[in-house]
């Protein structure tokens, strides 16, 4: 009996652990996204030259909660030739695959849903589900508008999709591991020529503009928003969309953002270390106040790679199609291989 108990008592336990860490995912995916559409919405203002949302609370802090109203209050619209089932289901599937990849990031030390021995692995085969529904939401809205930014988003995919990995890949393999939390790790003591303490962006620079490139490219985010050209396609796989739906679509584009910045911030800029060779030992309050600071640490640094997209989106014009895919194939592609090269080959001499 007594053993019995202490079952159920240890089963309660992981079940409450479980539910608090989803909690945690579910609350971190629903407010640091709006707080980059927010950074978006000022941003782009203050670089155009403009005042951008004022109205809805102190300097406009509350708009995308007034935006999230509005979209509550809208008709939800469903074109008579649409394929319904399809036409509903994809936003939730072009949007789940971020909240799923947030189980694995590590924000601080301990602070994590998952640490998955294949994490790096996990994070970039899920990443790719999110075209899948941008797919669906073109081909079921039967607009040619529609389909014809699914397609280019499906090529943008396949084209960049090859660099994210490659450039991620010659990390993993200095590292020897696939966990996140390893290569995160391995960044707190990595010294360059045995002199230097450094993270992964100064010897892997060449990975790292690979991967945050790449990562514009799978966001759609400019100067690779070909899919949702509005000069030439009205809006892409969202045309039809109205209410909640276009709103989850948005939500997508922004988690993307956060999440494709955590990964670069982890394999490349040192996850949660303030800087390199910080001692945790030294931080109050023990592991809680580890916690804190690794936490603030990669916030910041998810931050600043989101303001870098913001910054790039009012900055450089759009790119042709075939400019994109000469890119990928030409340049990005081929530059990736030689970096696992030289990676491999420094590995084995060193």
């Amino acid at each position: 009996m007594e053993s019995l108990l202490n079952v159920d008592g240890f089963m309660f336990a992981a079940a409450v652990t479980i539910a608090l860490k989803l909690a945690l995912v579910v609350v971190f995916f629903f407010t640091v996204p709006l707080g980059v559409g927010y950074m978006e919405h000022k941003g782009l203002a203050h670089m155009q030259d403009r005042l951008g949302p004022m109205e809805a609370g102190p300097h406009g802090t509350l708009q995308l909660v007034a935006d999230g109203i509005k979209f509550l209050q809208k008709e939800d619209i469903v074109p008579a030739a649409a394929d319904r089932w399809v036409y509903k289901l994809a936003p939730a599937v072009a949007m789940l695959p971020a909240m799923f990849i947030l189980v694995t990031i590590p924000l601080g030390p301990g602070l994590f849903a998952e640490n998955l021995d294949a994490g790096i692995f996990f994070a970039l085969a899920i990443s790719s589900v999110s075209v899948i529904g941008v797919l669906m939401g073109a081909w079921s809205s039967a607009n040619k508008f529609s389909l014809m930014g699914g397609l280019r988003a499906a090529a943008q995919l396949i084209a960049y999709e090859l660099p994210l990995v490659l450039g991620a890949a010659a990390v993993v393999l200095q590292v020897g591991s696939l966990s996140l939390v390893d290569i995160v790790e391995a960044q707190a003591d990595f010294q360059l020529f045995d002199t230097i303490r450094i993270w992964f962006f100064l010897p892997h620079f060449v990975g790292l503009g690979l991967f945050y490139v790449a990562s514009l490219a799978e966001l759609n985010r400019p100067p690779f928003d070909m899919p949702i050209a509005d000069s030439e396609l009205i809006f892409g796989h969202m045309t039809e969309y109205t209410g909640l739906r276009y709103a989850f679509f948005m939500l997508t584009e922004y988690a993307g953002m956060v999440v494709l910045s955590a990964l670069t911030a982890i394999l490349f800029l040192g996850g949660w270390y303030p800087w390199p060779g910080f001692d945790f030992s030294i931080v109050p309050f023990g592991v809680a106040g580890a916690a804190v600071v690794g936490f603030a640490a990669t916030i910041g640094k998810i931050l600043a790679l989101t303001f870098i997209m913001i910054w790039l989106r009012a900055t450089f014009p759009r790119l042709r199609e075939d400019q994109l895919q000469r890119m990928s194939w030409l340049v990005m592609i081929p530059l990736a291989l030689l970096n696992i090269v030289v990676v491999a080959i420094i590995k084995v001499v060193a």
